[in-house]
């Protein structure tokens, strides 16, 4: 259970200002399943029956939604028995997030994260049949009659299974670059259709799911979903999304600042480090003419 400041939560349920609502609160107006509230109470407005002037108070759901690029090696839970790195350790944000499928430890590309329930069941359920998208890395080149095979389906577990699309994007010194769209859930579908036709798997990177594609994230980037992504999202499942807008100052904390504010120098230091060694030169001069003109 999250607990809030009893006066934020009805600031943020359209009460007033934070200090209108904690005159309610002291004025006795204010009762939390059945209980007249003090000032400094906390509560939780999901969990709990809120009440001012004996009216239900309405909260604004909201969600976090996040696109991230899983590097290989990392674990796509929240946590790892063996102490290795999992995409939460990628996000550092103050809310809890769960990854929205998973890709194994040695697969990479998109993978979504969110705190939206309804909206991980339904892009992630086999019966909603979601398109996931891949660029597959093969070794050997692909026959015609493999491709049809692959297209057509091969039988897995006594279950017949198929690739929805399957095409050659690019040959080159005996290795193959595949494009693969499917449609089903199983655990491992498409490395092992692959590798059943007698073609290693080098590598394996998605790059779609459903209305999200992975675009120019690199590896271990992320980023917020944006309004028109979680617009089709809501189309394609029946699900209403609420975005948590982080980035609003009104709403982000001085943690979620400092926390974007590393992740920017991170980046601005993987990207432009060339860049720095500019600078760097630039200073080193700057110093040298700064010297000159003490000396003279």
């Amino acid at each position: 259970m999250t607990t809030e400041r009893l006066q934020k939560i009805l600031a943020h349920a359209g009460h007033g200002s934070r200090r209108a609502c904690e005159i309610m609160i002291e004025e006795g107006r204010v009762t939390v399943d059945g209980q007249i509230a003090q000032l400094g109470d906390k509560a939780d407005p999901d969990t709990q029956r809120i009440m001012v002037d004996d009216v239900p108070i309405r909260v604004p759901k909201t969600h976090t939604y996040i696109a991230l690029y899983k590097p290989r090696g990392v674990i796509s839970t929240t946590s790892d028995p063996e102490g290795r790195r999992t995409v939460i350790d990628l996000i550092p944000l103050e809310q809890r997030l769960y990854p929205v499928g998973r890709l194994d430890a040695d697969s990479e590309g998109l993978i979504l994260l969110t705190d939206d329930g309804a909206v991980t069941e339904r892009l992630t359920h086999p019966r909603y049949g979601h398109a996931r998208v891949y660029r597959v890395l093969v070794g050997k080149i692909p026959t015609t009659d493999t491709l049809e095979r692959w297209q057509n389906g091969i039988t897995l577990d006594g279950k017949k299974t198929q690739f929805s699309r399957v095409e050659i994007e690019s040959q080159e010194h005996g290795q193959t670059w595949l494009r693969v769209t499917v449609h089903e859930g199983r655990k491992h579908l498409v490395r092992r259709v692959i590798t059943a036709l007698g073609h290693p798997v080098l590598r394996l990177i998605r790059v779609e799911m459903g209305p999200v594609h992975l675009g120019d994230l690199r590896p271990g980037r992320w980023r917020y979903l944006t309004q028109g992504e979680l617009k089709a999202i809501s189309r394609q499942t029946g699900v209403a999304t609420a975005r948590k807008m982080v980035s609003s100052p009104k709403r982000e904390s001085k943690y979620s600042r400092d926390v974007r504010a590393r992740q920017n120098r991170r980046n601005r230091a993987q990207d432009g480090s060339q860049r720095g060694g500019d600078r760097d030169g630039q200073r080193r001069r700057s110093s040298t003419r700064s010297s000159g003109r003490r000396s003279r």
